[in-house]
């Protein structure tokens, strides 16, 4: 595999070369995976000081991690992963539908439905925080208040703008030809849908995948808003609530900082491939 940089290092040769290549590289490490490094020994240390940096923990112990859940940290976390579950399943089913629309049919109206996605992805959270909790206080229609439920936190980011934009400049690569082939053969819209046009999309489900996630798992006005209890209070929330605690020690903060940042990177992880090929599908086929 051949990693080209911006500096054009790769084509760079000589003892002075590698040199270059090896400090600007660990430096990139350093910045990069330093803040985490710190994170992670710190939360595993018994002796904490906020000014130093360690590669190794201060006594390892995991009585942080035992005190963070006294302080109902693995709760928070349940709820932040019962959030995020049905979330990022629900976002990703509307934006390969709602795509599929807007790629593959024509219809009257089309661009300004277009117009107002872009438009609601240039809201900030702030102004339509109120409207929002009014609207899942009495559901128009149903007269259904979700304010205390799971499903006020699901809902709400089920459809987002930017996932759809991206499923639907994808599938507008996607070549007409092999519908057209499907159909000759006899095979109806739902098949085609599901054996052609979505196996296809599968680098960009990465990247919808994992920014959809991140989204999900970072929300912290929209659980503010539904949650009135403690007990329904997802991570971010209760990362603010134990700061502000006098009672809590820097160490059970720290490893609970933790605990919210690992399933951001498993979830990178898990998706790297079709992430990257998301990424770099685009400029191949421009």
């Amino acid at each position: 595999m051949r990693f080209d940089s911006a500096l054009g290092l790769e084509s760079r040769r000589g003892p002075l070369a590698i040199f270059g290549k090896i400090l600007i590289y660990g430096l990139m490490v350093v910045i990069f995976t330093g803040p985490l490094v710190g994170l992670l020994m710190s939360a595993f240390s018994e002796t904490l000081d906020p000014t130093s940096f360690s590669l190794w923990p201060d006594g390892f112990t995991l009585e942080n991690f035992i005190q963070a859940g006294e302080k109902n940290v693995y709760l928070y976390l349940f709820n932040s992963f019962v959030v995020v579950g049905f979330g990022l399943l629900l976002q990703m089913l509307v934006s390969v539908f709602a795509a599929y629309s807007l790629a593959r049919k024509k219809f009257r109206g089309m661009t300004f439905v277009m117009l107002l996605m872009l438009t609601t992805m240039m809201l900030p959270e702030e102004i339509i925080a109120i409207p929002l909790s009014l609207v899942l206080s009495d559901m128009p229609g149903l007269n259904i208040n979700l304010i205390g439920t799971y499903a006020g936190m699901i809902l709400p980011v089920g459809a987002w703008g930017f996932s759809i934009l991206v499923m639907t400049e994808f599938m507008r690569e996607v070549p007409v030809e092999l519908e057209e082939a499907a159909r000759i053969d006899g095979a109806g819209e739902l098949r085609i849908f599901a054996t052609i046009i979505v196996p296809l999309c599968r680098p960009a489900l990465g990247v919808i995948g994992v920014f959809g996630f991140t989204m999900i798992w970072d929300q912290y006005l929209l659980p503010l808003i539904v949650a009135p209890a403690s007990d329904m209070w997802t991570l971010p929330i209760a990362l603010r609530s134990l700061r502000s605690d006098e009672e809590v020690g820097i160490g059970v903060l720290l490893a609970a900082s933790l605990l919210a940042l690992l399933p951001s990177i498993i979830a990178f992880l898990a998706f790297q491939r079709q992430f990257m090929r998301g990424l770099t599908s685009g400029a191949v086929k421009g």
